[in-house]
Parts: C-alpha cells; sequence; structure tokens
C-alpha cells in the first residue's frame, strides 16, 4: 500500500498554444506497480484549460474543487466540485475552468495509455 498527499509528486506544468495553465501529477501509475488504472491529479489556474481533443479510451472523472466547463464536443457544461464525468472512448472533449480559483479534479485511465 502506498499513502501519500498529491502535492508530494512533482507536476508537469502545460502552458502552450493548445493547453493553459494546467499543472498535471500522475498520483498512482506504472510506477506504483498499478496494473488496471492510472489516477492523475490536475490543477488547472483561472482562465487555463486543457486541449481539446480525443482519444481511442474512455477516462472517469471527479472535481474536486474550483468551477470550470467541459466541452462535450456539441456544448459546454458547468462544472463544480462533486461532479463526476465520464469521457467515452473517441469523444470530444475539453476543460477549462471558469473560476477565481484552481480547478482540481481526479481523471482516471487504464493502464497501457499515455499516462500524461
Amino acid at each position: 500500500m502506498k499513502i501519500k498527499p498529491y502535492t508530494s509528486v512533482t507536476p508537469v506544468l502545460v502552458d502552450n498554444d493548445q493547453a493553459k495553465g494546467i499543472a498535471a501529477r500522475v498520483v498512482i501509475g506504472k510506477e506504483d506497480g498499478a496494473s488496471h488504472f492510472c489516477m492523475r491529479i490536475f490543477e488547472i489556474a483561472p482562465g487555463g484549460h486543457s486541449p481539446r481533443h480525443a482519444h481511442p479510451w474512455e477516462h472517469e472523472i471527479f472535481i474536486h474543487s474550483g468551477e470550470g466547463e467541459i466541452y462535450d464536443g456539441r456544448v459546454w457544461h458547468p462544472i463544480c466540485p462533486g461532479t463526476v464525468l465520464f469521457v467515452a472512448p473517441g469523444e470530444e472533449h475539453q476543460v477549462r475552468n471558469t473560476g477565481a480559483r484552481k480547478l482540481v479534479f481526479a481523471c482516471l485511465i487504464p493502464s497501457g495509455v499515455p499516462e500524461l
């Protein structure tokens, strides 16, 4: 068993033409011996966003804190603490922070795909 604060993992900072203001951490992954899933924690700064993208695997998201929106390939939907999301394989999506503080969420992906 491993127990640690997520903030003990050094974040990968992303700020480019496709994504803005993101700190991404693989908190449980292949290096921890996880053979079925990878858990990542994302912090998106106010005004920041993930890239608009799609991929052939599903993922599940739990919004921990902050406020924002998720794009489902057609429209934007509000998200707030306690919101859960299922992104199906191949579904276009993007997350953006519309609030005044960090948007923090956990994202699970299957093992064998790029962890970040």
